[in-house]
């Protein structure tokens, strides 16, 4: 049996959430709250849905031009420890992952000894959209994001030369 994971719900293809086609995962409860979250439903960390991560493989396998999976919430990085199980499994059938989060790069690698899960999903991440969404820098000509001040990153490369790398998509 797999790992249990609270959800808020899921898009199976998606072409805004990252490069290529993607199946989405909503991670439920964020404690951020930013003004203006394009997702609000989603910070009550006592709704939404539970699924194991065995039935949202199995999802995902029944499309064969997914590129890859993109984790948004909610904040993906409260349920650290079993959506970097679903990253490993992701990444093991070929398709990248890209980790949504309110917290800042930076502010990860400092707490993540600390916070169960953490290195294991920033490991299992090939591009991390990091920041809080700020309503004052909304811009929604943005690739894969809603405001300014949030970065796309190469989390391989970053973690490979120690300087944040920028993702070329």
């Amino acid at each position: 049996m797999s790992p249990d994971l609270r959800i808020a719900g899921i898009i199976e293809e998606s072409i805004v959430d990252g490069p290529g086609i993607r199946f989405v995962v909503f991670a439920q409860g964020c404690n951020h709250h930013c003004p203006g979250c394009h997702n609000p439903e989603t910070q009550p960390f006592d709704r939404g849905t539970v699924v194991q991560i065995e039935t949202l493989l199995r999802q995902m396998s029944k499309n064969p031009l997914l590129d890859g999976v993109s984790i948004s919430g909610g904040e993906p990085f409260e349920q650290a420890e079993v959506l970097a199980e679903l990253a490993a499994q992701v990444q093991k059938k070929g398709l990248n992952v890209v980790t949504y989060t309110g917290y800042i790069y930076e502010e990860i690698l400092a707490n993540a000894s600390e916070q169960p899960g953490w290195s294991r999903l920033l490991k299992h991440t090939d591009i991390l959209v990091d920041g809080r969404f700020e309503l004052a820098q909304r811009n929604l000509l943005l690739k894969f994001r809603g405001s300014e001040n949030q970065r796309l990153i190469d989390v391989k490369k970053s973690l490979e030369s120690g300087e944040i790398q920028e993702a070329i998509l």
